[in-house]
């Protein structure tokens, strides 16, 4: 199978929060990795590879630094990278970022696309689905197995409350793969330099900016949530105490 993972960087889940003089997203100068939702997606692609043959290519959207996510990517066995290299590839929301992977690999003739369930910085779980979409594919979210068929592939989805369910689906699709599903791989010495050598082909933006449009979701500001402490006391007999209380947690604190 040809398999395309879509993957991102994103800041360091530790890294101190730093944001941007306009308060609409976080410094270039804090620590950046691997979305850990997409090297689970990464990690199964590799997989399917091992069994079933076939090449693993990597895409990303974003400034020079990003390129990183690609490297760790070749490294673990992936086959070649995909990089939309430009700043402007940050602000993008997840139906302009979709758009621009569709039009980055309109030549390409993959069988399957797979995604991380969502990312850890934005969060939407979006741009794997409206992917789909757009190249009219079908899709299945929250994929715990795939299991290659002689008619295409039969995943194992994870629903709420313990139960799975198990669907049949045609090739081409596009698949946002579960968190945890696998054990991890780490990138060998031999992979760390087998990757420099391996295909990276660098999209511009203007090759992809008439697909791309305007961005259909925009950030006003973000802030770094302050630390308050209050404690407030009940007076009175018991029975009182215990209706105001039931009435702040009822109309102030809205847990009731």
């Amino acid at each position: 199978m040809k398999i395309l993972v879509c993957m991102k960087q994103v800041p360091q889940k530790d890294a101190p929060l730093k944001l941007n003089e306009s308060g609409t997203w976080i410094r270039d100068d804090v620590s950046y990795e691997v979305n850990e939702p997409d090297a689970y997606a990464l990690e199964e692609a590799l997989r399917q590879k091992e069994k079933h043959g076939g090449e693993v290519v990597v895409i990303t959207a974003g400034p020079p630094r990003a390129q990183q996510v690609l490297r760790e990517a070749l490294a673990k066995g992936a086959d070649r990278a995909i990089h939309l290299e430009d700043n402007a590839f940050v602000g993008l929301d997840a139906f302009s970022t979709a758009r621009a992977f569709a039009a980055a690999i309109k030549d390409e003739q993959f069988d399957l696309i797979c995604t991380g369930l969502q990312s850890d910085d934005y969060g939407f779980a979006q741009t794997g689905v409206i992917l789909a979409e757009l190249l009219r594919w079908p899709h299945a979210t929250i994929i715990m197995q795939i299991e290659k068929t002689d008619a295409g592939i039969k995943v194992k989805r994870e629903l709420e409350a313990g139960y799975f369910q198990f669907v049949d689906m045609p090739l081409p699709a596009v698949l946002t793969i579960q968190s945890g599903i696998n054990k991890l791989r780490y990138a060998t010495l031999i992979g760390i330099k087998q990757a420099k050598n391996k295909p990276l082909r660098k999209v511009a933006l203007a090759k992809v900016q008439q697909a791309i449009g305007s961005n259909l979701q925009k950030i006003e500001r973000m802030y770094i949530p302050q630390k308050t402490k209050k404690t407030e006391y009940l007076e009175g007999p018991p029975a009182e105490i215990a209706k105001k209380l039931v009435d702040k947690l009822r109309n102030e604190i809205r847990v009731l």
